[in-house]
């Protein structure tokens, strides 16, 4: 099993208690068409992308039901091109539980601006990890990989890299096919093709590290070691110090920082007053944008 302390000790799995790994609320808002006589389209939309990512085995591993990852997909439509034919914008959202408590911890938050859906009322989506078939499943399948490719490397160090090296088949099958998110040359190296390109280089290793020994080291002992959960989480960041160094304003600290500066600043509220002054350091110099947000942590 793939997180041991999370799971029940069993001696026998029936293929009708194993459960699919993901628990995801996917979200179709319309609101920006409104007036559109496609309701029922983008209803179908939802239910349908909802039972694709939930219903569909993703991994070899078997998922207690405790051990389903719960994240969520907020796609919003933008633009009518044509019946069928839609521009959106997609945020994935992730989390997963911290050991010994009631607290879920967030592993991803992503706003993808540029996800172009084609679909027609019951169509069965479709999907080969080999061959691109179509844009929508593409996007899809991309962010169940990288879901769950965090949440491994949050339990395991390194552990989620035959998700992320998934993730980069998907946006290489897709890249003949011109959609936009998928391309290298695209401008600002902002898009799915330099995300998961990024956290496979070793440059951006310190990330990876960072995931594992903040989530594992450091909040799943917190529960009842606090002040040891809290040190072992200063020394995970200054693993992204270097990253900062090699590849200052990447795409993927911004993510990584989007995703988990609020936790952050909780966390160091009641930090030891020279771990306080440490990480509000690492922070200016990882998060510069963001400097004076982290001055809470002091009280400020």
């Amino acid at each position: 099993m793939k997180k041991i302390l999370f799971s029940l000790i069993t001696t026998f799995f029936s293929v009708s208690i194993i459960a699919q790994e993901l628990n995801c609320q996917i979200t179709v808002n319309t609101q920006q068409i409104q007036g559109t006589q496609e309701k029922q389209i983008f209803d179908q939309l939802q239910k349908a992308l909802t039972e694709f990512v939930n219903n569909n085995k993703w991994t070899k591993d078997n998922f207690e039901p405790i051990e389903k990852i719960d994240c969520s997909m907020f796609i919003n439509i933008t633009k009518k091109n044509d019946i069928g034919d839609y521009d959106a914008t997609i945020q994935v959202q992730a989390r997963r539980p911290v050991y010994k408590s009631t607290y879920f911890t967030p592993t991803l938050n992503i706003m993808d601006e540029n996800f172009h859906i084609v679909y027609q009322q019951f169509t069965q989506l479709q999907f080969n990890l080999n061959n691109f078939q179509d844009n929508l499943t593409s996007v899809i399948a991309y962010y169940v990989n990288i879901i769950l490719a965090l949440d491994y490397d949050s339990f395991s160090l390194y552990g989620g890299t035959e998700f992320w090296n998934r993730a980069q088949l998907i946006a290489s099958n897709a890249q003949s096919f011109g959609e936009k998110g998928w391309m290298p040359s695209e401008p600002g190296q902002k898009n799915r093709y330099w995300y998961v390109d990024n956290q496979l280089q070793p440059s951006f290793q310190g990330i990876r590290e960072f995931m594992y020994k903040y989530h594992r080291l450091g909040l799943d002992i917190m529960y009842e070691k606090p002040d040891e959960g809290r040190s072992n989480i200063l020394n995970a960041m200054e693993l992204l110090v270097k990253v900062y160094q090699a590849r200052p304003a990447s795409f993927n600290m911004q993510v990584l920082m989007n995703t988990k500066r609020d936790e952050i600043i909780k966390i160091f509220k009641e930090a030891k007053p020279e771990e306080k002054q440490r990480v509000l350091e690492i922070l200016s110099t990882i998060d510069p944008a963001n400097t004076s947000k982290y001055q809470v942590i002091n009280g400020g």
